[in-house]
């Protein structure tokens, strides 16, 4: 049965649009798979990000696989890669890039720094001081670098993938709020099950299954597949339902910050994306429902009142989203 938000009308994306899209991204999907095995639901949350344009932050415990993730993904869509170890010493030059003189003909010439890749892997990004992570503002956002006054466009698809350690906190510096609401979205990796883990000794011990992989399409792809999301139709109800989520963060007593307006973007966007990948040319409320998690408990700050009582972020949230009303279908 038809619902009325289906009725509303399907978006210039269009059946063989979507069914391209899906096909291409199962194709990741399962090359992804070869090396980071048991856990569908975040190489499915990294397509996401991908297909929406955002930026991935994986808070985990190490050895979980998260650069792994990153290098298997750049691998399968044939796209450049870059590692920047964050550490206390690391400078915004380090990240951006730099002028530098040449003697021969007597100009500056610009060395691009390592966040000039399509994936650019931040291992430990909270090792390095603020001021080193603020170099990366600009370029999430805007997609650019500005260097002595001289603007540089990074290459489409261009995806930031930063990673953390959520327990050894000696000698880290905790991302500023500024920085956390340029990630799309967070997942935490977790460890395996029992029987992933196992196959993961067969196939890894011998070689590393990074070595065989192969692309399973190209970056122009990629910035099609992009431009499909972008189509992917929304109902004015849909549009309203996410405002509504953002907006009862900030009202919430327990959240001493609540989600901004770029969280409200971002949280349709990676809804858009979600459609598209479950084959569908339009977002429904449930598209929405599914990524607050992700996409807005790192945004959030508890207030000094709900940290005392033992709430945290996630128990809020979920409070929120079972209160606010869910668009009739």
């Amino acid at each position: 049965m038809t619902t009325p938000l289906e009725a509303a009308g399907p978006g210039p994306a269009h059946g063989a649009e979507i069914e391209t899209l899906v096909r291409v991204a199962g194709r990741i999907r399962d090359s992804i798979e070869k090396v980071i095995e048991g856990k569908t639901d975040v190489v499915d949350s990294t397509l996401t990000v991908l297909l929406a344009e955002g930026h991935l932050l994986i808070e985990d415990v190490p050895g979980v696989g998260k650069t792994q993730l990153a290098k298997a993904l750049a691998r399968s869509i044939d796209c450049s890669v870059r590692r920047i170890q964050f550490t206390p010493d690391l400078l915004p030059s380090d990240v951006t890039g730099v002028s530098i003189f040449n003697q021969n003909s007597r100009e500056f010439e610009f060395r691009p720094g390592g966040i000039f890749a399509n994936i650019v892997v931040g291992d430990e990004i909270n090792r390095a001081s603020p001021k080193t992570q603020s170099a990366l503002l600009e370029c999430m956002e805007e997609h650019q670098v500005t260097v002595d006054n001289a603007t540089y466009q990074l290459e489409s698809p261009f995806m930031v993938i930063a990673t953390q350690n959520p327990i050894e906190m000696e000698g880290t510096y905790a991302l500023p709020e500024a920085q956390r609401d340029r990630f799309m979205a967070r997942v935490s990796i977790g460890y395996p099950p029992v029987g992933s883990e196992i196959a993961m000794l067969a196939s890894h011990s011998a070689a590393n299954p990074l070595d065989d992989l192969d692309p399973v399409t190209d970056a122009a792809e990629i910035r099609k597949l992009i431009g499909v999301v972008n189509q992917v139709y929304v109902a004015d109800a849909v549009r309203r339902y996410t405002v509504a989520l953002t907006a009862a963060t900030r009202a919430n007593n327990e959240l001493a910050l609540g989600a901004s307006p770029r969280a409200s973007l971002h949280l349709l966007r990676a809804a858009k994306a979600h459609a598209a990948l479950h084959g569908r040319e339009f977002v429904l409320p449930d598209d929405v429902r599914r990524l607050t998690g992700p996409v807005l408990a790192h945004r959030l700050l508890p207030s000094a009142s709900a940290a005392m009582h033992g709430r945290s972020v996630t128990d809020i949230l979920e409070t929120i989203v079972s209160a606010v009303p869910v668009p009739q279908t």
